[in-house]
């Protein structure tokens, strides 16, 4: 089949009703245009500027009569173009914007959106980088903050007049927790409030947000999407006309994915689908084990009834996700024993790749903090996070067993 033709089936398929699968678009999905040498993987161009042949050619590129990328790399890269095509057809959004990290996706965004004088609403449980952001530099900027719990009536009180943006994650770290999006999604709306959500718990193969009424949807590329744990990435997802004008902002600011790094999430994506098909599984069958284990007070899972969220986590979500958070009982003695007792998985921070990773969450994001604080915060000191990499889920459900034995 030649270049044309298949570029054409592609799109048209697109158009259709059922279009393509999920799998399908992982692998092929703004991959279809044709490429030197007829390559099979889209090459990395390693590129920090673009040369014209004359004079007119740079014109005609500001004046937007040319359909080039770019003028210098800041702007714009082939292999980085890609990827936000490929991200942008897998999370059901107009337009995608990558960055070198979740947080510069995150402040990126924020400094966009916000401005002297504004308010915003975050809820309670999450990633504590972000707080710690919000908590020391926000201020600076004019722009006040509020933690609420996960609960639309806590929601709408805390909204005034100045209130510009809501931040959410979906689910939560440490605690899964969920909101119910398109009620919150038509509460924005009404008070005019920017909802923004991080997604990257849910990934899109759990969850398009998008399509409830989410104004932006924020990922990082370091957990799932890139999913072997060997590269930090960001991005933001969202409408055409607001990820335009993030694209300028973001050149300005200099906040640019590097093209290896793209190259080696294209890579990462061919086997994302597969990848979170297995990860939903095992997590949801570990969660079950510890929920009926003597030794485990307490399993936060999305998928689990048991949870508070988990009838919204139903509706919502296809799958629960690779975070299993438990609290051991006991204190964060018992809690330090069981994790150190465990021989697959390693401690470490971060989430999403092949490799599962535990922590307790207390020693982890929260080491800085007093126990009074931690349990103003609603962290138990003996919660353990675990991330669920590709291991087969039986291996891990025995080294969790062995481990609870010495606790």
């Amino acid at each position: 089949m030649d270049d044309e033709s298949r570029q054409r089936f592609f799109k048209n398929k697109r158009q259709e009703g059922e279009g393509l699968g999920f799998s399908t678009e992982c692998v092929h999905g703004g991959e279809e245009e044709s490429r030197e040498h007829a390559s099979v993987e889209y090459p990395i161009y390693q590129t920090a500027t673009y040369y014209f042949d004359n004079t007119q050619d740079l014109w005609d590129y500001y004046h937007k009569k040319s359909s080039r990328l770019s003028e210098y790399g800041r702007y714009g890269n082939p292999t980085i173009k890609v990827l936000e095509k490929k991200l942008a057809l897998l999370e059901g959004a107009e337009e995608a914007l990558v960055f070198p990290s979740g947080m510069a996706a995150f402040t990126t965004a924020l400094l966009f959106v916000c401005q002297t004088g504004d308010h915003i609403i975050l809820t309670n449980d999450g990633y504590r980088g972000i707080h710690k952001f919000c908590d020391k530099y926000l201020a600076r900027f004019g722009i006040t903050h509020e933690y609420v719990p996960f609960e639309l009536g806590e929601i709408e009180k805390k909204i005034k007049p100045t209130t510009r943006l809501l931040f959410s994650e979906f689910p939560s770290n440490p605690r899964l927790r969920v909101l119910p999006l398109r009620e919150v999604a038509m509460l924005c709306r009404q008070k005019q409030v920017f909802f923004f959500l991080d997604a990257t718990f849910a990934t899109p193969y759990n969850c398009s947000p998008l399509k409830y009424g989410v104004d932006l949807v924020l990922h990082s590329l370091t957990k799932y999407l890139g999913g072997h744990n060997d590269l930090l990435g960001g991005a933001l997802l969202g409408k055409k006309e607001l990820l335009e004008q993030l694209r300028l902002f973001q050149g300005l600011l200099g906040s640019i994915l590097e093209p290896h790094t793209a190259y080696l999430l294209l890579r990462s994506l061919k086997s994302f689908a597969l990848r979170m098909k297995t990860i939903n599984e095992s997590a949801e069958k570990i969660a079950i084990f510890l929920a009926n284990h003597p030794k485990i007070e307490r399993v936060w899972y999305p998928r689990l009834p048991s949870h508070p969220d988990y009838l919204v986590a139903k509706e919502y979500l296809k799958g629960g996700g690779g975070i299993v958070s438990f609290e051991v009982k006991g204190s964060l003695d018992e809690a330090t024993r069981l994790v150190d007792n465990l021989y697959i998985p390693r401690i470490a921070a971060s989430l999403g790749g092949t490799e599962s990773l535990v922590h307790v969450v207390t020693a982890m994001s929260y080491h800085d903090l007093s126990p009074e604080q931690r349990k103003a915060m609603g962290v138990a000191d003996n919660m353990v996070r675990l991330a669920v990499g590709l291991e087969d889920s039986e291996d891990l459900i025995r080294d969790l067993s062995q481990a609870l034995e010495k606790v």
